[in-house]
């Protein structure tokens, strides 16, 4: 997969935020917007795997695991 890295095209924008000081240097801006790219596409998978698990089936399971639990802790 291949994700074009916008900020290497504005190279007057990364100069301008640098002049701003909202970066320290040209490698910080551009270091900083792929990792905010890397953590968008990772966190996209992310929902895309939680939107195919059973809400239903998942709250069963974790309230069984509840149970057993406690009847640990209590000593029963």
């Amino acid at each position: 997969m291949i994700v074009p890295l916008v900020v290497l095209n504005r190279p007057r924008q990364v100069d301008s935020l640098v002049a701003r000081r909202v970066f320290t240097n040209r490698s910080r801006a551009i270091q900083t917007a792929l990792r905010e790219k890397i953590e968008r596409v990772e966190g996209g998978r992310l929902a895309a795997e939680c939107a195919k698990l059973d809400k239903k089936f998942e709250q069963a399971l974790a309230d069984e695991g509840l149970g057993a639990d406690s009847a640990e802790i209590l000593g029963a």
